[in-house]
This record gives C-alpha cells, structure tokens and sequence, in this order.
C-alpha cells in the first residue's frame, strides 16, 4: 500500500492520512512500507520531493541526532517558520517576521553523548532513532571539530569508570580552556575512582572534569565570553548550542533593547545578554540558580569598561519580580525554560515595561506568553526563528514586544 504524505509533524517525522507517521519523507511523496501500529517501517521513496537532498552525513540514517538532512535548507528554515507561525496563529496572532538565521554545519559546541563499555573496549555516540542503541559518530557532520574530541575521552570515561551494565551520559562544552566535561550517570566516587578521574583528565588535556556536580579536575578555566566578559560557568550550566546562534540571538536582543538604561534579564543563566547589554545600560539579571549567578557577578566585577550588574538568585516561577520591582526598568530581556513565563508575564505587564526581548525554545508557550502579552498591552513587532539546532526538529526564537 502506498501512502501520501501530507506534512511534517513537529518532531520532523512525514504525516499521511490514518494518522501514518513516516520518518525521513517529505509532503508530497508517496511513499510504501509496512506499518507497524501508526507508524512506518521499512519505508520506501516511490515519487520523491524536489526538495529532497542526500543527506551531507553518512550517519544519518542510523543517528538520531538529526531529523531532517534529507530536506534542503530553504525548506528546513520555511517548516521552523511555520511551526511558529502554526503556534500562533493558534491564538490568533501573527508577527512580521524576520529572515531564519541557520548555524553552519560542524558548528555545535556543545554536546551530550551516550557511552558504555562493550566487550573488548568501549563506544560513545547518539542514540539511534526511537532506540536505546549507540550510534557511533566518528564523521559527524554536526559537532565543531573541536568538540569531536569529546568522543575518544567518553569512549575513555566508560572504559575505565562505567559497569558492563550501566553507560554514562558525558556532556562537553567547548571553552575558552578547551574541553569541558560532565559525566552523569556514573558510580558513586571513592578514592581510586577521583585519581583515575584526575589521570583521565591530564592524558586528555581537558580543561575541566566534573563527576555530576562535583569538579575532579580543572586544569585551567572554562572560560565563556560574553561581550567584553569572561566567565566560568558552574558544571553543567546552560550555554547556548552555537556561536553563530548566540550572535544571532544576542543581535537581535540588544536591537531590542536600543535605548533602555535599565534592563532586567530574567532567566539570565551565566550572563550571555546580561553582560553585553551593561555596555550601554544597567542590568539586572535574576536566575533561580545560586551557581550561575555567582559566575555571571564574577564575570562582571573582572571585566572593565561596564556599566553597573546586580545579580538576584530566585526562583521566578514561584517567586516572579513584582511590578513593585519591576518599574524602575524600561527593557525586560527573558529567556525561559521550555515551560515559558506565564507567571513572569503577568508581572511584566502590571509594570508596563517599554520594551521585551523575548527569546524561546518552545514556540507552544511562546505563543501563550506573547498572547498573554498582547492582550495586555503589547504589539508583537518582529520575530526571527534563530536555527542553532541545525537538521533536528528543534525551533529557537527571538521576538521583540513594545508597549502600544
């Protein structure tokens, strides 16, 4: 039996009528296989898109780092575009929008990978398409050359620290130090298991090791830039997934923020628009994680040239700024969780702050904030979908609300 695809879903799978999900198909093809529940197997192109490409990575079919390297990418940015403007539309709102910015292929500089030990050795990779298998990635076509060699020390950490049975989790982040490196998942640490650590992390040349929470080794400083300031995250903490995309976001906040004197960052992390909007104006960043605003206050008062940050640990989904605190500013950057700032949003807009950059990676609640927003006052001027997770299903963006 044949099948139509209709459209994508928005975890990137081809849509027919039943539903029939259908992975690596685009609309309009038709399409065979054999179904399995409603979903697709050993899927065969009968009439094939012209928007259809052969996928750059040899890993993809396998892989499930990636869901659409067999599109074209006019037609990846137009289906993050649309994701968007569905979200929306959902509550009956529409926005000018600005041009998809797309991070470059190998530009991913920060990545979590399985690993576990095998018989004679030990792999490390993504897991496979709806499966628990490791896939291995040595020609990866999405992490930055330099995070490649997170591989080989996660094929090190399970060889000499993980159980047949158990893999770990290894996150790497790129650094101003080089290699970052977080193992989650392992054993409980003793003794000999820190000094094996602490020999892993010289023979690989990391910057810094860490078990969980705990730091092993730091050989030398993490170290992040933002604007004019270096900072040391806590292990663990959030950076944005690429260079190229933290340059498009941070644009088009600071746009945003063009003639504010007094900013509140909410959701501020380790400082990423905080620290380079206190060029020009004072900020006040507010991050419900005690550790990254102890780095993000660090980074300020080592830096020259920059207008006054103050630094507030609280938790805003439980504790949201108060109009009361919220009018002495005239920008608000935020910059949630997946699960938005429903809570946040109702304060800011007692306030009646001038201007919000508002950046997300959930156009769903996205959509319900910027609804929130404009029923309470404010036009949703411009939004750009920033593309960071280049080839996944993934949807970042960046949006400027004002006052009416």
């Amino acid at each position: 039996m044949n099948y139509l695809i209709e459209r994508l879903g928005h975890q990137g799978d081809g849509i027919a009528a039943g539903p029939v999900f259908a992975p690596m198909t685009l609309p309009g093809e038709e399409v065979s296989g054999t179904l399995s529940g409603q979903r697709l197997t050993d899927i065969r192109i009968e009439t094939p898109s012209d928007r259809r490409v052969a996928p750059p990575c040899r890993h993809f079919k396998a892989c499930g780092g990636c869901q659409l390297q067999h599109a074209d990418d006019a037609f990846v940015a137009a289906f993050k575009e649309n994701v968007v403007r569905a979200a929306l539309v959902a509550h009956g709102l529409d926005a000018v929008f600005l041009p998809v910015v797309t991070s470059p292929a190998r530009a991913r500089r920060r990545a979590t990978l399985s690993a576990r030990r095998t018989k004679k050795a030990a792999m490390a990779g993504f897991h496979g398409r709806a499966s628990d298998v490791i896939v291995e990635i040595p020609d990866c076509g999405l992490l930055h050359p330099d995070l490649m060699r997170a591989v080989p020390v996660a094929e090190a950490l399970a060889l000499h620290t993980a159980s047949r049975k158990g893999g770990l989790d290894v996150a790497a982040w790129l650094s101003g130090g080089g290699l970052d490196v977080r193992v989650m998942g392992g054993k409980p640490l003793d003794g000999p298991l820190r000094v094996m650590l602490a020999q892993l992390a010289e023979a690989h040349d990391l910057a810094r090791l860490s078990w969980e929470d705990e730091v092993i080794a730091m050989r030398r400083a993490p170290v992040q830039r933002f604007g004019t300031a270096s900072v040391t995250p806590p292990p663990g903490a959030f950076l944005q997934a690429t260079a190229e995309g933290e340059a498009a976001l941070l644009a088009d906040v600071v746009d945003a923020m063009s003639g504010a004197s007094r900013v509140v960052d909410l959701f501020a992390g380790c400082g990423t628009f905080a620290l380079p909007l206190s060029q020009t104006a004072r900020v006040h960043a507010v991050e419900g994680d005690l550790a990254m605003t102890e780095a993000l206050d660090a980074g300020w008062r080592k830096a020259e040239g920059l207008k006054q940050v103050t630094v507030e640990a609280r938790d805003l989904y439980r504790r949201p700024l108060l109009p009361g605190e919220l009018k002495r500013y005239d920008g608000a950057v935020i910059d949630p969780p997946r699960a938005g700032a429903e809570a946040q949003v109702a304060q800011l807009i007692i306030a009646g702050i001038a201007r919000i950059a508002y950046v997300s990676c959930n156009p769903v609640t996205f959509a319900r904030d910027a609804a929130t927003l404009v029923a309470g006052g404010y036009r949703l001027e411009v939004l750009r979908v920033v593309d960071q997770f280049r080839w996944s299903s993934h949807v970042e963006l960046v949006a400027r609300f004002s006052r009416v």
